[in-house]
C-alpha cells in the first residue's frame, strides 16, 4: 500500500512540474481547434482536472504534454457531443438523405478555413478536425464520435459539403466587398 501511495505522490509531483511546461501546448491545441479563447480556456481547465482524476486514480500510462493532449482532444470530442446533442434537442438538425461523394477541390484561405469551421455544426466539425486537422484515419475518428465506421464516412461527405458551401458563401462576400 505505501508504495502505491508514493507512485500516486510522484505522479503528483510530476503532473505539478509538468504543468507549466504542457499548459501552452494544451491550450494552444485546444484554442486551434475550437476558435474560441473562452472555451479553450474551459476545455483546458476540464483537461487539467481530469488529469488530476486519473493521477489519483494511478491510470496514467506516462505523463507527458503528448498524453494531455490526448486528454484535451477527448475533452474537446465530448465539447462537440454535447453540443450537437443539444442541436438535436433544439431540432436544428435536418434530417437529410445520404450525400454522395464530394470531389471540391480548392486552394483555401486559411483565415476563411477557420472562420468556416466555427460556423459549422458541431458534428461536423468535430469530424473534419480530427480527420483532416489531427490527420487521424476515418476509423479513428469514428471511434472517437462514437459513431460506425459507415457513419462516420457519411458524416464525412455531409461535413465537407456544409464546410464547401459555407467557405464559398464566406469567399464570395469577401471577393464582393472588393
Amino acid at each position: 500500500m505505501g508504495e502505491l501511495a508514493d507512485a500516486g505522490v510522484e505522479q503528483g509531483d510530476a503532473l505539478l512540474a509538468l504543468y507549466d511546461a504542457a499548459l501552452p501546448d494544451v491550450y494552444g491545441y485546444l484554442l486551434r481547434r475550437c476558435g474560441s479563447a473562452a472555451l479553450a480556456e474551459d476545455l483546458t481547465s476540464e483537461t487539467f482536472l481530469a488529469a488530476v482524476g486519473a493521477v489519483q486514480r494511478r491510470i496514467v500510462p506516462a505523463l507527458t504534454t503528448a498524453w494531455l493532449i490526448g486528454v484535451a482532444r477527448n475533452k474537446l470530442v465530448d465539447h462537440w457531443r454535447r453540443a450537437e446533442r443539444n442541436q438535436r434537442l433544439l431540432g436544428v438538425i435536418d434530417g437529410a438523405a445520404t450525400d454522395s461523394m464530394d470531389d471540391w477541390d480548392a486552394p483555401l484561405d486559411a483565415l476563411l478555413a477557420n472562420d468556416t469551421l466555427a460556423a459549422l455544426k458541431p458534428q461536423h466539425r468535430a469530424a473534419l478536425t480530427l480527420r483532416y486537422i489531427d490527420g487521424l484515419p476515418v476509423a479513428d475518428v469514428a471511434r472517437h464520435l462514437h459513431r460506425t465506421l459507415g457513419a462516420t464516412e457519411v458524416l464525412l461527405v455531409r461535413a465537407k459539403r456544409a464546410f464547401r458551401e459555407i467557405y464559398e458563401s464566406l469567399h464570395g462576400r469577401e471577393e464582393d466587398d472588393r
